[in-house]
């Protein structure tokens, strides 16, 4: 694939991450999604993934790049542990509201609650792995050139 269209992808592929995180800051700030410790979690990690955006796109050197990649890799942790704790609450108050329901019943009522959308959190996830296709082998200006790279190795 020529490189220019690499380079047109991973724009589209920056851009589509910075709507979302955007978006989906926006929405979490909207719905109060502050209110406890672990509803900060998102909050914070958009804010350093902002940051980090910016410090690779001013520099574009290996740091910057590592710091994208474990911060995207961050978001990934965060939406699958986010839909769990999300799912958990639906769990417990659905038992409270009928402590007889079990099984698929339970689970039903819990994946679908409108409060607090047990899958929503897989936005982050989503949002990580977007990142991640982003700076998939990504060229670095900093890239040592009188090493050459082993066949089918294109580093970060």
């Amino acid at each position: 694939m020529p490189e220019a269209t690499i380079a047109t992808i991973r724009r589209i592929l920056l851009c589509i991450l910075l709507i979302g995180l955007a978006g989906t800051a926006t929405e979490l700030l909207l719905l109060q999604h502050d209110e406890e410790i672990f509803q900060l979690i998102p909050l914070i990690l958009i804010a350093f993934a902002f940051v980090a955006i910016v410090w690779h796109a001013v520099h574009q050197g290996p740091a910057s790049l590592r710091i994208v990649q474990g911060t995207m890799a961050l978001f990934i942790v965060a939406g699958g542990l986010g839909v769990y704790l999300h799912y958990r609450a639906n769990v417990e108050f659905q038992r409270e509201v009928d402590p007889s329901i079990a099984g698929r019943a339970l689970l039903w009522k819990a994946l679908t609650a409108k409060t607090p959308p047990a899958l929503a959190p897989g936005s982050m996830l989503q949002l990580g792995l977007i990142g991640l296709a982003y700076t998939y082998r990504y060229p670095s200006r900093h890239r040592r050139q009188d090493k050459p790279l082993a066949p089918g190795v294109g580093g970060a």
